[in-house]
């Protein structure tokens, strides 16, 4: 059973190593397409090609599909939160996890005090 949606910024950390995440790593979870395309670029800048196409293989095998209720209401929230600077990618896996009653897993600062958010630094 899935539990989590993890943010690209808690699946980074994971890559990372940060102690902090190892709890989660037994947890099942989901992510969208954005966030793989974003974690594939933050382990391509942080550490080399090879390192970024294995996590994008094993990472890929955890994307959820997106219907477009939850795109549409997705981009609401984005604009009802504006001030946050929020990505695309954070808004649709936020409401994505809202919708499904999961957790979404972050330690991005601005999603710190929303509900059904399981924060982690």
């Amino acid at each position: 059973m899935v539990n989590y949606f993890f943010d690209s910024y808690a699946v980074v950390e994971i890559v990372k190593e940060n102690p902090q995440y190892f709890k989660y790593l037994n947890e099942n979870f989901v992510i969208t397409i954005f966030n793989l395309v974003e974690i594939y670029w933050a382990v391509l800048r942080d550490f080399d090609e090879e390192k970024a196409d294995e996590i994008y293989s094993e990472i890929n095998l955890m994307i959820t599909d997106i219907d477009d209720a939850t795109l549409k209401e997705a981009v609401k929230f984005r604009i009802k939160n504006k001030k946050r600077d929020l990505s695309y990618a954070d808004c649709i896996g936020y409401t994505y996890a809202l919708r499904n009653n999961l957790i979404f897993l972050t330690g991005d600062k601005e999603f710190e005090r929303l509900e059904n958010v399981e924060f982690v630094k």
